[in-house]
């Protein structure tokens, strides 16, 4: 039965016109759907931490914050100013730097000055809002012994120093 079946001659032309050509299908929907799964979402307002002890010298200060969502952070922007009473002094200046960490260390500060810090979260899709401000302040810098006014007897010894801060300092520890 093979051998005759295979004998006949077989019609393959098909009865309709296949229309893929002319066919356009439109994507544009799955395109979007795709878009919106691959975007990230900015970041959430990172949490800047208070000032920890033995985080500030006399010239630098340890700032710390942190996230408390799983957010894509690809840097921080950390923003600082001198905390000042005068609205127009030059030392008001914002300062700006970009950190790749939840920290970062300070230096060229001023003794014994109040800074106030707030830190925002940037990724592709933007920035976050500013965290809350939060004030740190510089250690003050060692006061001068006045050596010319040092007196002692057997009992007793008078030391007397001078603070180079321009802003009081709360007290002295006197080391013997």
């Amino acid at each position: 039965r093979l051998e005759e079946f295979l004998k006949q001659e077989v019609d393959l032309e098909l009865s309709t016109l296949p229309d893929f050509e002319e066919r356009v299908i439109d994507v544009s929907e799955v395109e979007q759907l795709m878009n919106s799964i691959n975007t990230i979402p900015a970041p959430c307002a990172p949490v800047i931490n208070p000032q920890a002890p033995n985080a500030a010298t006399g010239t630098s200060l340890r700032v710390c914050w942190g996230l408390f969502s799983d957010d894509t952070v690809e840097c921080y922007q950390l923003c600082y100013k001198p905390v000042s009473n005068e609205r127009h002094s030059d030392e008001q200046a914002e300062h700006t730097l970009k950190v790749k960490e939840t920290y970062c260390t300070i230096t060229n500060l001023l003794p014994n000055t109040q800074y106030e810090f707030w830190v925002s979260a940037l990724n592709s899709s933007g920035i976050s809002p500013p965290s809350e401000r939060a004030v740190y302040v510089t250690a003050p810098s060692p006061p001068t012994i006045k050596t010319k006014k040092i007196r002692s007897c057997e009992n007793a010894a008078l030391v007397c120093w001078e603070s180079g801060d321009i802003n009081p300092v709360d007290s002295y520890t006197v080391d013997l």
